[in-house]
């Protein structure tokens, strides 16, 4: 049932500065939040939504927009042309091939249990049906159809759940104040309003919670534009997540700002990096206790880049997705759509090959804790109540040594059922391997 969106009247002025009383500022000017901020206690529906999500433990995202029609990635626009150039690009915009039953399909026999889709991009461009701006698929292209409308529809169908990315940055918009980035689009900083651009993207937030039906998060990004302020910047973030859990109770605040969770944030975030890891520099905060997410691209943009095919194969994928699951996280695989709408054909293949292994061993994955012990050189471990599945992937040996004084009674081949030899060294458990077999991910089944 299709459902009538009300504007929601937002208050036109900007937080005191004493509001900013949570924030302070350290090297480089960059803000972080403390204990200070108000307080947030998740209602009982974000905590089942919680649950629900951290089970899942594996999500597609799609990063899509006029910005596949250059096949140079998602942030074209800050190297080269000008917004205004950019724009025409929608005119030409059909993805005749685009078909959202198709889609969603693939992403559930891939195994994924979510999709989290690009709803709008730093290019400003919505990719819904939306009244705040004629910059949309509907009212800006020839396409003239609501694609978020149809994968809400098909996620329902087919049991998904629909997450939305959602850019708190434009490089399009002269409303918004100017940040680190997007400075060659030619906007007029001089026509900066923050009451403007707020209140337009507060619009935007409540069309997606109203007329989408049931979405399980809303997905940020850009909060790192004003990240070197000499003024810490005001989000007014606590205002946005409070409307957010309003209009729908069970709705996730996930915000990838590279920061320790603000106040009403729901899910971490961490990219291009599992949780504690940060070899792509964007993900050293502290792991927090809230569920977790590690997002990462299948090849090596995020948006559809024409010679980029240097995809990840499908061993190097499995092996993360368990390794993030070992760590207690989801992991969130990119894809990046082509221009006609179809997915592309390596893509397709990567997705056929998980699900193939998450179709048997995903009893391993799905609705676990994560190891009881740090990830080893070999691999890692899930946990199930008393069962734990020990992931040998690199064993050096013919021996792995699982750390701590694990109470095991049995072990066996996931797979097989055959028995497993291990015995107790040191306080610590060593397991017999016979024979590595030639697969991702060897999997031992441990009774506790």
């Amino acid at each position: 049932m299709n459902q009538t969106y009300y504007p929601m009247k937002l208050r036109n002025s900007i937080l005191s500065l004493s509001l900013l009383s949570g924030l302070s500022v350290i090297s480089h000017g960059m803000a972080v939040a403390y204990d200070t901020l108000p307080s947030y206690t998740p209602s009982a529906e974000v905590r089942q939504s919680q649950k629900e999500f951290s089970d899942d433990r594996f999500g597609i995202f799609l990063h899509w927009g006029i910005y596949s029609m250059f096949g140079q990635g998602e942030w074209y626009l800050n190297y080269g042309p000008t917004a205004e150039e950019y724009a025409k690009a929608a005119k030409g915009f059909y993805p005749a091939e685009f078909n959202a039953a198709e889609w969603v399909k693939a992403f559930k026999d891939a195994g994924a249990r979510y999709i989290c889709i690009t709803t709008r991009h730093h290019d400003g461009f919505s990719m819904f049906d939306t009244d705040q701006s004629d910059y949309n698929i509907v009212d800006g292209t020839p396409f003239k159809r609501d694609i978020l409308k149809e994968l809400s529809e098909e996620c329902r169908k087919q049991g998904l759940s629909l997450h939305l990315y959602y850019s708190h940055l434009d490089w399009t918009r002269d409303d918004y104040p100017q940040g680190r980035t997007g400075h060659s689009t030619g906007r007029d900083a001089s026509k900066a309003d923050w009451n403007s651009y707020y209140q337009f993207m507060n619009n935007q937030l409540t069309e997606l919670l109203t007329n989408y039906g049931p979405i399980r998060a809303i997905w940020f990004d850009g909060w790192w534009d004003h990240d070197e302020d000499t003024t810490p910047f005001n989000w007014q973030l606590e205002e946005q997540y409070d409307m957010i859990h309003r209009l729908q109770p069970g709705c996730l605040v996930a915000n990838n700002h590279h920061q320790t969770p603000f106040a009403g944030e729901n899910i971490q975030i961490f990219e291009r990096d599992l949780p504690g890891e940060n070899t792509a520099g964007l993900s050293g905060q502290e792991v927090s206790r809230l569920p977790l997410e590690t997002c990462n691209t299948m090849n090596g943009m995020w948006g559809y880049k024409i010679n980029d095919q240097n995809y990840k194969d499908a061993t190097t994928l499995i092996r993360y997705l368990v390794k993030t699951a070992g760590m207690g996280a989801n992991f969130l695989l990119n894809i990046g759509p082509q221009p006609d709408g179809e997915l592309p054909a390596t893509a397709l293949d990567r997705l056929k090959d998980m699900g193939e292994w998450l179709r048997i061993n995903g009893e391993t994955v799905y609705g676990t804790e994560g190891s009881p012990f740090p990830a080893q050189s070999w691999g890692t471990a899930t946990r199930k109540g008393d069962r734990l599945f020990v992931h040998v992937m690199t064993p050096e040996t013919d021996a792995i040594l699982l750390p701590g004084d694990l109470k095991i009674k049995k072990a066996f081949e996931f797979a097989s059922g055959k028995p497993v030899k291990f015995s107790k060294h040191g306080g610590n458990t060593l397991i017999q391997i016979e024979k590595m077999p030639d697969a991702p991910d060897y999997i031992i089944e441990c009774k506790l």
